[in-house]
């Protein structure tokens, strides 16, 4: 059995509502990006409960780390990480959008 559904109206920029335009299920879209946000949420609140707190200049920090990294990559080993990833998330997205929207 499904859990019952409520329909929201919102409103969005154009942007926003241009690209969901282009999905065939934009509720399952929406759905799937606000559970990733809550999941993000909860990473955060249950790092801070730890005693880990994650700021914009840490962030940035990591990103620099990330970077330096990268740079030491050969562009084969960046691409062949990226192809990965970016199959991960069609899988996923696939995966998604054969389950009716919650």
């Amino acid at each position: 059995m499904t859990k019952p559904v409520r329909k929201l109206s919102i409103s969005v920029p154009p942007d926003v509502a241009e690209r969901l335009e282009q999905e065939p299920n934009a509720s399952a879209y929406v759905t799937q990006a606000v559970r990733d946000r809550m999941r993000l949420d909860a990473l955060d609140a249950e790092l801070a409960h730890t005693g880990i707190e994650i700021s914009e200049q840490g962030v940035a920090e990591a990103r620099a780390r990330r970077a330096a990294v990268e740079a030491e990559w050969p562009a084969e080993r960046r691409q062949s990480v990226r192809d990965r990833v970016r199959q991960h998330l069609l899988d996923e997205a696939d995966s998604t959008r054969q389950q009716p929207a919650a």
